[in-house]
């Protein structure tokens, strides 16, 4: 994930050859101020009050939509490729959004994740790039995502959406080495994938130039928000021509997403098909459990068959990699996803996750975000989030699509 204040294009970092300097010789405990930054929050929301073991999901309506993949307009190999995948009725958001991209227009999409967004922005994209080209030079869209995961795996379906077409793209995210992304973006990319902080020390440094581009796509731009990128979103879409088309994707709707939508788009089309509130659409209980049998809980919990694919959610970092480590030596097959992990690592342990060859995922609550992963059967909070946003971030892992999910939440045991 992009460290947003790396040194490399921000000064002050504690990290830095004054701060060693000054405290090189200094013994004993650290300071104060460094031993606060560390302090974490109690959460501020009491996870009792969410019990819910009759959701409503069965009770929706089943969505009619106007539009066939073949009706759209979209060219004839896409709408191919995308018979050969096995898609045969558009989601509500792409029912919905595909025909303004497909005129041009700027939008925002309200959507959880899960909804098939992905889709409903890259199809008329890809058709755009094959078949216009804007003021006479190529086509060039930006798309910027919160998490390198989740850039991964845009770019994933951009590949299969394009299968054959000859589309160029190139993936610009932290955590890895930037040589071989300035390398590619010598390229004519029709497509740059990219987390903000990465993207914006790209074209601090020349190698990224936003000048040309057609389409800037802002997806789970909540999570960007959430996530402090708001100065570095506004210098990027600042830096691309007035001229471009944007297309906002959120799942909610908060006031500094409204400052961009009102600073940044020009008279969008707001397309909403969120569902009711997840937490009415996903069983949820809580775990009672004493400190002392805290991981034997969990490990009779995951005895039961229906626990077939977990996600667990830890607060630390640190615990993440016990905990996963402790589950595999009591014969669970875990892996493990926090922020102390390298790029490459991170790809592999959510690779086995989504392969079946772990069973469990233990994930932190920053690294987790833009991961997307199908029939988890259990979200598990064995530490509690931090406020009810991170809550519902995380039990919207599970009972994606028509799928049914539970969410457990450990709480202290009062007796």
């Amino acid at each position: 994930m992009d460290n947003k204040k790396s040194s490399s294009s921000r000064g002050g970092n504690r990290n830095s050859g004054n701060w060693r300097k000054k405290n090189k010789r200094r013994r004993g405990p650290r300071p104060a101020s460094l031993k606060l930054r560390r302090t974490r929050k109690m959460p501020s929301f009491d996870p009792s009050q969410f019990i819910n073991k009759n959701p409503v999901e069965m009770q929706e309506v089943v969505y009619e939509p106007k539009n066939t993949f073949k009706t759209f307009g979209l060219d004839p190999k896409i709408s191919a490729v995308v018979e050969h995948m096995g898609i045969t009725t558009p989601s509500p958001i792409q029912d919905q959004i595909i025909p303004h991209v497909m005129r041009g227009k700027d939008v925002i999409g309200l959507a959880e994740t899960g909804t098939g967004k992905t889709a409903a922005f890259l199809l008329p994209l890809i058709h755009k790039t094959m078949h216009e080209d804007k003021g006479g030079k190529m086509r060039k869209t930006l798309i910027l995502t919160p998490t390198r995961e989740l850039a991964l795996q845009i770019d994933e379906e951009l590949q299969k959406f394009s299968k054959g077409l000859h589309m160029l793209s190139t993936i610009c995210v932290g955590g890895v080495n930037i040589r071989p992304q300035i390398k590619s973006l010598q390229r004519n990319n029709h497509f740059i994938i990219g987390t903000p902080g990465r993207v914006l020390d790209l074209m601090r440094q020349g190698h990224l130039r936003t000048n040309d581009v057609t389409t800037v796509v802002l997806d789970e731009a909540d999570r960007m928000l959430d996530m402090g990128f708001i100065g570095d979103m506004r210098s990027i879409l600042g830096s691309t021509p007035e001229s471009r088309e944007t297309l906002f994707f959120s799942a909610t709707m908060t006031k500094d997403a409204e400052k961009v939508v009102h600073d940044f788009l020009k008279d969008p089309v707001e397309i909403s098909v969120k569902k009711k509130d997840v937490t009415n659409s996903i069983e949820q209980d809580i775990v009672p459990y004493t400190q002392a049998n805290k991981f034997e809980t969990l490990m009779l919990l995951l005895s039961k068959e229906e626990f077939t694919r977990i996600i667990i959610f830890v607060a630390m970092k640190h615990v993440a990699s016990k905990l996963a480590h402790q589950l595999s030596d009591s014969g669970v097959l875990a892996e493990s996803i926090h922020g102390n992990k390298t790029h490459v690592q991170r790809q592999r342990a959510l690779k086995k996750f989504k392969s079946g060859n772990a069973r469990v995922l233990v994930a932190t609550d920053v690294a987790a975000r833009g991961i997307h992963v199908d029939n988890v059967s259990h979200v598990i909070n064995y530490d509690l989030p931090q406020q009810f946003d991170d809550y519902v971030h995380r039990i919207g892992r599970t009972g994606r699509g028509d799928k049914k999910g539970m969410a457990l939440t450990f709480v202290p045991s009062k007796n």
